[in-house]
């Protein structure tokens, strides 16, 4: 793939770039460790001081870099401008907060004593340089999810952004530049995929996080594991959203018309399979198919606009094929299934329900990245749980119910790295983030986001007598 910002809404080739060549790559490699030297013992005071500069600067930016994620991957404006102001949230509670999840953990006196000592402890120290391997869905927030807490704990990152988003990733790279930070403490690298194993298997470089396609977090990883270098992935997902019968379905209906559709469809904590018992079963999919029918498809940069244009030809190809493919194997379609009329140019496709699913169809199988949903009828909780497990992905799941008993059976058996009840998924400073089977492992955010990268070091003091 070119580095080039294509207008998702037109086709048109907004700006090229050209890809660093060794001399660039081998200039910013060296740059990061040498950051890293001075910037790994400089206090939290001094750190959050700059990150929360860098959070000024962004909310003072945040409608013009709005626009150009836009124009880059298509989201509707008023989503980019909610992206940029989560980034800059983000920015000030890991300022506000990492000192005090890095604080040294002192081991109990008796247990310290146990073992010998006059006293231990536990020390978060930073790693080195981090290289980030990101998509272009969230071009910002996936960023500064890493990048944040990276830097509140002493270490530097090197961002290898989607190739389709340049201008929003030289963006981060200058954002941090001009907050204060030293040069080479965060850079971008625009380079394609293939130079990514250089990077990763450079010294220099001392672990990596990746939020992609599982192919990539496998390239990834394996290399990783070839140099014992420790790595967080988040592979997507194909989250269940769940509708057992005390659940309000109106507003179960009206909440998974936003968890469906965010982002143009194209989110990895996107609810994709709708699992509904049958005694709301008609009441719930009657709803949320008027609601789906009744988006408004268009340009991204008008206000008034709820799905904008896929990311990219071949990612509405990609969604075509599973629609074409369910359909073909017995798939009634409600709404949607096709291109909107009237939009000559560009990637749009229609928000689209899709019942009848059976496990010999794709769609049931993988990923859909766009406003697609599949809506399955189930007898009963047992029936519930054994569909919302059947996928190979485990990254997030959403249950409607106001029975506490079927709570607690969904947060006991649910595969998933999180549980939303009475609520769609979405991600927060405060809490981790990542999933289990193949949506990855690790997790991004909170305590255990900031913890990953950091080498915890057991500090042991003998006795002096």
């Amino acid at each position: 793939m070119p580095i080039a910002s294509v207008n998702p809404a037109t086709g048109e080739t907004l700006k090229s770039f050209d890809a660093l060549g060794p001399a660039g790559i081998e200039a910013r490699l060296a740059a990061a460790h040498e950051a890293f030297l001075e910037y790994r013992v400089t206090g939290f005071g001094e750190r959050a001081r700059l990150l929360k500069r860098a959070a000024a600067l962004l909310e003072e930016d945040q409608d013009d870099i709005a626009r150009t994620m836009t124009s880059e991957m298509g989201k509707p404006i008023t989503a980019a401008r909610a992206e940029a102001a989560k980034c800059v949230k983000a920015m000030r509670w890991y300022a506000a907060h990492a000192e005090r999840l890095l604080a040294d953990e002192p081991v109990p006196d008796e247990e310290a004593a146990d073992s010998g000592a006059s006293g231990a402890f536990v020390r978060y120290r930073p790693l080195g340089a981090v290289l980030a391997v990101m998509p272009w869905n969230f071009p910002l927030w996936q960023v500064v999810r890493f990048a944040a807490p990276a830097l509140m704990a002493g270490n530097t990152g090197l961002l290898k952004h989607a190739s389709n988003v340049p201008q929003t990733a030289l963006y981060l790279g200058d954002l941090f530049h001009r907050a204060g930070f030293r040069d080479g403490c965060f850079q971008t690298l625009l380079i394609g995929s293939a130079e990514v194993e250089g990077v990763l298997r450079d010294p220099r470089v001392a672990a990596a996080t990746l939020t992609g396609s599982e192919p990539a977090g496998r390239s990834v990883a394996s290399i990783a594991g070839d140099e014992v270098k420790k790595t967080v992935l988040e592979l997507g997902g194909s989250d269940p959203y769940v509708v057992m019968p005390s659940a309000d379905v109106d507003k179960a209906a009206r909440v998974a018309v936003t968890a469906r559709v965010q982002n143009n469809g194209q989110s990895c904590i996107a609810a994709k399979r709708f699992i509904v018992h049958e005694d709301v079963y008609d009441t719930f999919t009657e709803r949320f198919t008027a609601r789906m029918e009744g988006l408004t498809v268009g340009d991204p940069l008008e206000e008034s606009t709820d799905v904008g244009p896929l990311a990219s030809e071949q990612g509405r190809a990609d969604l075509e094929e599973l629609v074409a493919d369910a359909l073909g194997r017995g798939a009634e379609a409600l709404c949607g299934a096709g291109r909107p009329e009237g939009w000559p140019r560009g990637w749009f496709y229609l928000p689209t329900v899709l019942t009848g699913i059976t496990p010999e169809m794709r769609i049931h199988r993988e990923e859909t990245f766009g406003p697609v949903a599949t809506v399955y009828r189930v007898s009963g909780l047992d029936e519930a749980v054994a569909v919302a497990n059947d996928s190979p992905f485990g990254l997030s799941s959403n249950v409607w119910t106001r029975d506490e008993d079927e709570v607690a059976r969904f947060v006991r058996d649910l595969e998933a790295g999180g549980v939303f009840v009475n609520g769609m998924t979405a991600s927060h400073p405060a809490m981790p983030f990542g999933g289990v089977k193949r949506s990855g492992y690790g997790r991004e955010l909170s305590g255990h986001g900031i913890k990953e990268f950091c080498n915890a070091t057991t500090v042991w003091r003998g006795a002096e007598r």
